[in-house]
């Protein structure tokens, strides 16, 4: 992790670490991406990245199509969950990260896929290891056992996200005295992060300084807007707004730290900040989202689809295209990616995106020959 800019400084943001990966997504340099494909552009007239009625059409009528059949796909996690009830960053993997598992889930459900199977198991798995605090741990595997081997890397999201996830379980699960503890804990905890100056989230009581992807996640639970209200700051979803974006510069700022301002350019956290409000539907964009994300597209495409030669494949900014229409780099990201499905470059959020296409009957055909 970066001395400079570290999660506990500005901008590091999840990270599959444990699993012999090549890059971690929370470090600021991904270094299996060169100087040259960090910049790359394209001339929107000569690309796929303009999208066609025909496109939207296409998605429009696969979704009618997963919905007409009445029941959801099962999300199938062989090879990264076990009988305890984990679920590992990576297939046969020997770290469980907490945010990455429950982000994942999360994104599932959101896409239409049944989770039923995994989602009970792994809430009783992390619930049964949930610290006094409420806050949570990444654990490695020493021969059978799971044990805690590193913090976590950011308090409140993660909170936001466990909160949201117990929200999805049964009735009676969520009854359950021990979920009711875990619940009111968490919430409890997540509250005494807030900023009142700022209106925004800390990453944690030891890290005093807000991130911006960090406060997009947790503005997604709709009860974590209270505690951030007041007189002069009205609107959680405002506030971030106002904190993070730089409307001379037209980008948003990574973390509330100011040298971070300063950095050079990384896929990651850069451009994928510029892109993270789509993953939540941040009604806030400057310009509205459609333009936005073709603006991404036309700057950051190429360095995206990239990512999988030395980094990680981001299934998670997939998603954005699906939801926008835009099944050229849909088409895209699969052909580039798919070969890595399962190694060491493929998360579990990658595995959910790949199952979501799927199901939708969404595949690398016809082949777009255009990927740059």
């Amino acid at each position: 992790m970066s001395a400079a800019l570290g999660r506990s400084q500005a901008s590091s943001h999840r990270s599959p670490q444990g699993e012999g990966t090549p890059v971690s997504l929370r470090t600021t340099a991904p270094k299996g991406a060169s100087s040259a494909i960090r910049n790359m552009k394209v001339n929107p007239l000569n690309s796929t990245r303009h999208f066609s009625l025909a496109s939207t059409l296409a998605l429009s009528l696969s979704t009618l199509a997963c919905a007409g059949a009445g029941q959801a796909a099962t999300l199938d996690l062989t090879g990264y969950t076990d009988g305890s009830g984990a679920i590992t960053i990576q297939h046969k993997g020997g770290t469980v990260d907490p945010y990455f598992t429950l982000q994942a889930l999360l994104l599932a459900q959101e896409l239409g896929l049944d989770t039923s199977a995994v989602a009970l198991p792994w809430a009783k798995w992390l619930l049964a290891r949930q610290k006094p605090d409420a806050t949570f741990d990444r654990f490695c595997r020493t021969d059978s056992v799971w044990l805690a081997c590193k913090t976590a890397d950011a308090d409140d999201s993660l909170l936001a996200l466990w909160l949201k996830f117990v929200e999805t379980l049964p009735a009676e699960t969520r009854r359950e005295p021990a979920m009711v503890k875990s619940h009111a804990a968490a919430s409890a905890a997540l509250a005494r992060l807030v900023s009142p100056p700022t209106g925004v989230y800390l990453v944690s009581p030891v890290y005093m300084h807000g991130l911006f992807m960090d406060n997009l996640e947790v503005w997604t639970y709709q009860p974590a807007h209270a505690a951030t209200q007041n007189k002069a700051r009205p609107s959680f979803g405002a506030s971030i707004q106002h904190v993070f974006w730089d409307p001379a510069q037209k980008r948003y700022h990574v973390s509330t730290q100011p040298e971070q301002k300063t950095t050079e350019h990384k896929f990651y956290p850069d451009a994928v900040a510029q892109i993270f409000p789509h993953t939540v539907n941040f009604p806030h964009i400057p310009g509205g989202a459609k333009a936005h994300y073709q603006r991404w597209i036309k700057d950051h495409r190429a360095e995206w689809l990239k990512q999988v030669e030395g980094d990680f494949a981001w299934g998670l900014i997939t998603s954005v295209s699906l939801r926008q229409g835009d099944l050229a780099s849909v088409r895209c990201w699969h052909q580039k990616t798919l070969p890595a499905r399962h190694s060491s470059h493929w998360t579990v959020t990658d595995e959910v995106v790949h199952q979501v296409l799927k199901a939708r009957g969404i595949t690398n055909q016809p082949v777009e020959k255009n990927c740059s």
